[in-house]
């Protein structure tokens, strides 16, 4: 995916995957059941192997409304479908599916949900069949060192989420219990690209993994020192330039962000190093929506 720093400036994140073919997905074709349109802001191209999948619930049971792809200008590859029992349902949801895929039910990845009112039902990704919040109360700390070595000349090079204003390491992130299907990532953002801290979904205690740390134990919160093992094109020790938590899809096909990135904090060249620095609330520009209407 493209992932551009431009873009954390804007607090306008889009990240593109690589294009499915059309050809590899099925859709509901069912030309006897009822209409049903959908239109969506801030989804994302999934990439090889994903697609999006609609979902209604009726009389308690999920109906699939159809599978759809979204290219990199965000366009669907189908925005109708012919759903038999539409008239019936009461709620609409959006999973992320493997494609091609054989099992008949909804993954646990779901994205967005609304209840019906009469033809149409608004989609956020805080509804209840969703991820069960939207994020907007979130908040996030950091701070700038590298406390897996000895060398206090790098210290722009690594990232911690966590709050030492208080004297000394406290929790950092504020942020909801995800349901299934969902994990948090933390990211560092290096000469203008993404490169992850670690998935977590615990708060305290370290992230699952710490391929570019130095050799001392790191703090018990998620974070990384970008001092090792530095990848393709990055050079270790660096300077940061932003901090971002994105909430990621599990499995997970691509090695950028997803698009749900609620919090996001600026680095400036300037920046107060051991010291707690805030990161903003990212979710209402990050958040997708949409709108499902039946006829």
């Amino acid at each position: 995916m493209n992932f551009k720093l431009l873009s954390f400036l804007l607090i306008a994140v889009s990240i593109g995957f690589t294009s499915c073919s059309d050809d590899d997905i099925n859709t509901n074709t069912n030309t006897d059941g009822e209409t049903l349109s959908v239109d969506f802001s801030g989804l994302e191209n999934l990439g090889l192997g994903y697609a999006y999948e609609g979902w209604v619930i009726v009389d308690g049971a999920p109906v699939s409304t159809g599978v759809f792809t979204v290219n990199d200008n965000g366009d669907l590859s189908s925005s109708t479908f012919n759903v038999s029992g539409l008239a019936d349902a009461t709620t609409f949801i959006l999973t992320i599916e493997p494609s091609p895929d054989d099992d008949p039910k909804p993954s646990a990845v779901h994205l967005v949900a609304g209840d019906f009112s009469g033809s149409t039902a608004n989609l956020e990704v805080g509804h209840d069949a969703a991820l069960a919040n939207d994020f907007e109360a979130s908040t996030g700390t950091f701070i700038l060192a590298t406390p897996t070595d000895s060398d206090d000349t790098n210290e722009y090079s690594g990232l911690w989420f966590l709050d030492n204003s208080s004297g000394g390491p406290a929790v950092g992130l504020d942020l909801p219990t995800l349901p299934e299907g969902w994990i948090y990532e933390g990211w560092a953002v290096i000469d203008g690209s993404p490169v992850t801290t670690g998935t977590f979904s615990s708060l305290t205690g370290n992230d699952d993994s710490a391929p570019y740390s130095g050799p001392i134990q790191g703090p018990a919160y998620p974070g990384e020192d970008f001092l090792i093992n530095a990848p393709a094109g990055k050079t270790f020790p660096t300077n940061l330039a932003a901090a971002v938590i994105s909430i990621e899809p599990v499995p997970d096909n691509s090695v950028a962000p997803f698009l749900l990135k609620p919090l996001l904090g600026m680095i400036d060249a300037n920046a107060e190093l051991h010291t707690a620095l805030q990161m903003d609330n990212n979710s209402a520009a990050s958040n997708p929506t949409g709108t499902v209407t039946r006829n």
